[in-house]
């Protein structure tokens, strides 16, 4: 699990979108940030947190969050997800799992019995400032904006 709790500044980070396109931190100084990490596009616990999101996402950004998810997966599997699903916001490709890193939510897991190294789905909610205010790690994939907004 993540080391990184409310009050700590936020890891810099930097990758590419779905579009190639170099994404930041710095790229949300003075916004709020939900920087949400998840396993893998397009299974189901993935596609339910991003379709709550989704639904839910003009009431965040009246709240004043920009939304960011972060998985393993490469920009042009993030742009089949983005299509299919209508996600109005971006994903970033971290292959290398530096920001999973980086963040505490990468290393070991269990699955029917079958050990292997994963994300721990996790959000970070990051002030203006790029400090951390909310860490969520128990996501309720299905009512996860919820969560947001009430953390």
């Amino acid at each position: 699990m993540t080391h990184l709790k409310s009050g700590d500044a936020a890891p810099k980070f930097s990758g590419v979108n779905e579009n190639n396109e170099p994404v930041s931190l710095t790229d949300f100084s003075g916004k709020k940030l939900v920087l949400y990490f998840y396993p893998k596009d397009d299974t189901p616990g993935c596609t339910a947190e991003a379709c709550s999101l989704r639904d839910n996402y003009d009431k965040l950004l009246a709240d004043g969050y920009a939304i960011l998810g972060v998985s393993p997966d490469t920009p042009k599997k993030h742009l089949a997800f983005i299509k299919k699903y209508n996600l109005p916001f971006s994903l970033l490709s971290d292959d290398q799992k530096e920001t999973s890193k980086a963040f505490g939510v990468w290393g070991p897991k269990k699955f029917m019995g079958r050990s292997y190294e994963g994300v721990y789905r996790t959000t970070f909610i990051i002030n203006e400032n790029g400090i951390i205010e909310e860490v969520i790690t128990d996501v309720n994939t299905k009512d996860h904006a919820n969560q947001i907004m009430k953390a």
